[in-house]
């Protein structure tokens, strides 16, 4: 820390701040959120009857949503848990349950699967739309931290997120009990991702602002050079010639193409450093002298992600893109990849 730093840390906190307390009360706080879900870990057993499981087997024959609730801290919890289940392939909303009790009720159905979470179990706001919710016919799974409260007793499967204590000194603010109450909820969606055999491209679906979106939604046709733009000459130009395209075109190397426009060659930079090394004169050579034949190529069709795999494996930084018959459509370059953040 700089001494301008040390003067900025003065004058900000007040006199009475114990920073030693302050530490001492932040490794506190971890470990007993970490205490909780060691806890938590150790209440799932491997019994294919364990709450866990049934809640799991619950869940994934809903053929609704699954719609969580909450509120307070546990609202937020519920919020989280409704996200992430909705980005891993189980279609989840959240729903206020005082807001529930004023006419949101109308978007749960018989058919979807209903988690309410309250730490007391007690909740005023869930208990006054909970035996609506059984009535209509919807599924319960329940957490709570008092597996003799009303809620619990009520749930088709009660999930016991009780903590020893909270990480607050008072012992009162949510704390390490929302801690494990996410935590629970995360579980249940990677449970469910993987015996729905969620992927990546799954994954990449509902996020395709992100950047794994960009890697398993990019085809190589949105990002490859086209018409004009690909460096092409056929087999019987001079090297003098091709290496005008190559200049031109600006990619560092040239696809050499027959009558048809297939790709038969390549020639690259790296190819004319190598080249100089052996031959002095170049006034007498065609392309076709010193091109690489049978050129590595790509679909336009497939991911862009599969020609940085290939770029990668065979150490190259260009790729000429070909359709089925072998016609050239495309030339691709790893500077067009990195344009579009596929890396």
């Amino acid at each position: 820390m700089s001494l301008t730093d040390t003067k900025i840390l003065s004058q900000t906190l007040p006199k009475s701040f114990d920073a030693g307390r302050a530490l001492k009360l932040a490794r506190s706080t971890l470990q007993i959120e970490a205490d909780a879900i060691i806890a938590l870990k150790n209440r799932v057993s491997d019994d294919v009857n364990d709450p866990f499981a049934q809640a799991i087997a619950l869940l994934l024959n809903c053929s609704g949503r699954v719609v969580v609730s909450g509120i307070g801290k546990s609202g937020h919890i519920a919020r989280k848990i409704a996200a992430t289940l909705a980005s891993t392939g189980t279609p989840a909303l959240f729903i206020h349950p005082a807001e529930a009790a004023h006419g949101d009720l109308g978007m749960v159905t018989e058919d979807d699967a209903f988690i309410a979470i309250s730490n007391s179990g007690e909740t005023a706001e869930l208990m006054a739309i909970v035996p609506i919710i059984k009535r209509m016919g919807a599924s319960l799974i329940a957490m709570t931290g008092n597996q003799d409260s009303a809620l619990a007793q009520l749930a088709n499967v009660h999930l016991d997120v009780r903590v020893d204590q909270e990480a607050c000194p008072l012992n009162l603010a949510p704390t390490a009990s929302t801690t494990a109450t996410l935590a629970m909820g995360d579980a249940l969606a990677v449970a469910l991702l993987d015996a729905r055999g969620f992927r990546e491209e799954d994954f990449a679906r509902s996020h395709p602002g992100g950047a794994l979106g960009r890697r398993l939604l990019t085809h190589v046709r949105d990002v490859m050079r086209s018409g004009e733009a690909i460096p092409a000459v056929t087999a019987d130009v001079s090297l003098s010639l091709a290496l005008l395209e190559i200049t031109r075109k600006g990619i560092a190397m040239t696809a050499v193409v027959d009558e048809k426009f297939h790709a038969i060659g390549v020639f690259t930079d790296g190819d004319l450093r190598r080249l100089i090394e052996q031959v002095q004169d170049f006034t007498k050579l065609t392309i076709a002298d010193v091109m690489h034949a049978n050129p590595r190529s790509i679909g336009p069709d497939q991911l862009a992600v599969d020609a940085v795999h290939m770029m990668e494996q065979f150490r190259i930084n260009q790729l000429l893109v070909t359709d089925a018959t072998g016609m050239l459509v495309g030339a691709l370059h790893i500077h067009d990849l990195t344009r579009a953040k596929v890396i």
